[in-house]
């Protein structure tokens, strides 16, 4: 581990916005940036629902990108069973959107990354990205569908074992709502943290599950989640911060 970085890291975190993010919230958000920070976003922020095919880009992309995010994954919303629509959502984004549980129907190939490694003052941070399973090889709508979905509890330890021993610090990316993410937690120590979506569950401050940090910040862009993790320590204090 590094001994002349700083130890302290910012996480600034969005959830389920649901196409609610407006300009006003990207200025109070870019605030609260400092200059060791990572800004992170996990899943449903577009406006089209499941199997909604938006006609123009999504607005929240270009948002995101003032703040910028440095990474995200996908929700439910960010996902269709046609591929051709599946890109139309994820049309504009700009920062990293990892999924490790989603893959090509026809040759088992990923449509996006499942995992990155960021740096900040000489900490190796790496970050995975899992969705809910919307369409698995058990399921009958497999026939119709473009893609396959992969236990994400699966997938997440997966690229976590894999992850470890090359970094200081693992931080899930998870739209899996906060049951499945404690179950992540107690089944995965090799993840210090998870940032989560999904159940739009409100966390005021964050929670522990064995030795896991879980946050998430409600829905429809009532809140930021703004954290300072000792990366050292791995202690985590903050929580969420009304949005305007």
């Amino acid at each position: 581990m590094p001994t002349d970085s700083l130890d302290s890291l910012r996480l600034i975190h969005l959830n389920d916005l649901h196409g609610k993010l407006r300009p006003e919230h990207v200025g109070v958000i870019r605030a609260l940036r400092t200059d060791n920070c990572l800004c992170l976003e996990t899943g449903d922020g577009i406006l089209a629902g499941n199997l909604g095919i938006p006609a123009k880009k999504e607005e929240v992309w270009g948002l995101y990108a003032q703040i910028p995010m440095d990474a995200g994954t996908i929700g439910n919303r960010e996902t269709h069973l046609i591929a051709s629509a599946f890109e139309a959502k994820l049309r504009g984004h700009q920062h990293p959107l990892l999924c490790a549980n989603l893959t090509r129907k026809d040759d088992g190939t990923y449509p996006l990354p499942s995992s990155l490694i960021l740096e900040r003052s000489g900490w190796r941070l790496g970050l995975l990205g899992v969705s809910v399973a919307m369409v698995t090889a058990k399921m009958a709508a497999r026939a119709a569908s473009a893609f396959i979905w992969e236990d994400p509890i699966v997938a997440a330890q997966r690229e976590a074992r894999a992850l470890r021993p090359a970094v200081d610090l693992v931080i899930a990316l998870t739209h899996i709502g906060l049951s499945k993410d404690k179950q992540l937690a107690e089944g995965v120590p090799e993840i210090d943290l998870i940032l989560g979506g999904h159940s739009h569950s409100v966390l005021d401050t964050p929670i522990r599950e064995n030795q896991t940090w879980i946050c998430q910040g409600g829905s429809h862009a009532r809140f930021v989640g703004v954290y300072d993790l000792d990366v050292r320590s791995k202690q985590l204090t903050g929580g969420l911060i009304p949005l305007p």
